[in-house]
């Protein structure tokens, strides 16, 4: 469900307020934005280490580095993974801020 929802909105954003003119480099960007959210909140449960949480998100980004620079180049690949890193740190940083530390309780 996060997944789906943050591919969906920041497509929305990226495609009506940015028009980056390549609608299929903003469906990229969308999923590394979305599966950065779907990713956190999978991880964000005490059945997983830090070191865990660690190995799987930069798994994660070196799977969309890959992606990216098959499908398009690896200058427009980059920028998913700072995107996927910026909205998983913000995941945990606002997680923080909870007594329970986790989004999910």
């Amino acid at each position: 469900m996060y997944f789906a929802l943050g591919t969906v909105v920041s497509f929305l954003i990226n495609y009506f307020f940015l028009s980056s003119q390549n609608t299929g480099l903003d469906i990229f960007y969308a999923v590394a934005f979305g599966a950065a959210w779907g990713i956190a909140y999978y991880l964000d449960t005490p059945n997983f280490t830090l070191p865990q949480k660690f190995g799987l998100s930069f798994a994660a980004m070196g799977i969309l580095v890959l992606a990216g620079t098959l499908i398009f180049s690896l200058e427009l690949a980059i920028p998913s993974i700072l995107k996927f890193s910026t909205v998983f740190v913000a995941y945990y940083l606002i997680a923080s801020f909870r007594a329970s530390k986790s989004l999910r309780k």
